[in-house]
């Protein structure tokens, strides 16, 4: 079954960063290796938190529950990527980023999602995320 690819844009993703490739993103087989992408969603959500005022080794940490990667055209060093995010849903103590990997031709290649809950950084117990973090994220949230 053949899917189509998404249609989103930068211009989708409210929260961009530049990203520099390195030479050791690339694998063997000349691109960037697909758990490169993965560090790059955990760069930009982590810069996001940490511009936002979260402490990321504080009381209050967010741990990754689940990611997930559609592939759809290759990157490689050199180059710059940019990554896009935006809040694709936000419970209490939880929120799942959508993430767009653009190349140097403007092209989505890849989308991802990343789903962080909220917990205790010593119980590791769910707790409510921080109210200074909620109204951040609901200003890049699909929803406002």
């Amino acid at each position: 079954m053949k899917r189509d690819p998404p249609a989103d844009t930068r211009e989708d993703f409210p929260h961009l960063l530049e990203i520099q490739t390195r030479w050791a993103d690339n694998d063997a087989y000349g691109h960037v290796n697909n758990v490169v992408y993965f560090a790059y969603f955990d760069t930009i959500i982590n810069r996001f938190l940490i511009d936002a005022g979260l402490d990321i080794h504080g009381a209050v940490i967010g741990v990754c529950v689940e990611s997930q990667c559609r592939f759809l055209q290759s990157l490689a060093f050199p180059g710059r990527v940019e990554a896009g995010m935006r809040v694709f849903k936000l419970g209490k103590s939880s929120v799942t980023y959508q993430i767009g990997i653009f190349g140097g031709d403007g092209g989505l290649a890849a989308l991802g999602s990343f789903t962080h809950v909220f917990v205790d950084g010593k119980s590791r117990r769910p707790v409510p995320m921080p109210a200074s973090l909620r109204e951040a994220l609901e200003k890049i949230s699909r929803a406002g």
